[in-house]
């Protein structure tokens, strides 16, 4: 059996449970972390050492991280086609725009944006550091859309693991109440991904809860 610890409303928890989802794989999640606690027990500590979700158990080996649980959960069990290809040179196109998804999308929105206008007070709001954040992150996108100008999806015409580390963020992203950038690629790239039963099960998750008073 493999277990997810992590709550429903993390981000990075929704990454990992989209990825199990996609590979048809079952699995038990625990709800850890923000208001679950569990974050400072011993046992979850010797698990990882930085207490932070999500943390995949699968048999009696651990792995923490949520792209690393992606590529160990395709690599042992996905059927090295296209979702993340066998071959390394097939795959590293996909491993890098994963690695640009974690490094550059998820750090310019997380933090930067979904803290401060969902999770901050807007009393307690730096409200030009947004701005700037958005415009940069919009700047992101355009990206983005060079990349999706002539396909489906990232890599190509089929579905792969960088739309996993890249798509979970657009829920939140059209979703929230901030100025946006008009991107109708991006924007249709994303209503591609709500037709998947697996995105809507685990990514379009309510993250009320997280919202702070006067946010």
């Amino acid at each position: 059996m493999l277990t997810v610890y992590g709550r429903a409303t993390s981000s990075n928890v929704q990454l990992v449970m989209w990825t199990l989802a996609e590979l048809g794989l079952d699995c038990e999640r625990l709800d850890y972390g923000h208001a679950h606690g569990g974050l400072d027990t011993p046992e979850f500590g010797a698990m990882n050492p930085h207490r932070k979700v999500p943390v995949l158990r699968d048999g009696d080996l651990v792995v923490w991280e949520s792209t690393a649980i992606l590529r160990y959960l395709a690599s042992r069990y996905g059927d090295g086609g296209p979702f993340w290809p066998a071959d390394p040179a097939a795959r590293a196109p996909v491993d890098m725009w994963a690695e640009w998804a974690k490094t550059t999308l998820a750090v310019g929105f997380t933090h930067p944006i979904f803290w401060p206008r969902v999770r901050t007070s807007a009393a307690d709001r730096d409200q030009a550091a947004l701005d700037a954040a958005i415009t940069r992150f919009d700047a992101h996108l355009a990206r983005l859309a060079e990349q999706l100008s002539d396909h489906d999806y990232i890599c190509g015409d089929h579905f792969t693991a960088a739309d996993i580390v890249a798509g979970h963020l657009l829920y939140r992203w059209f979703t929230i109440d901030i100025p946006r950038a008009a991107n109708p690629t991006v924007e249709a790239y994303y209503n591609r991904l709500t037709r998947r039963p697996a995105y809507r099960a685990h990514v379009m998750v309510p993250y009320d809860t997280l919202r702070a008073e006067g946010a």
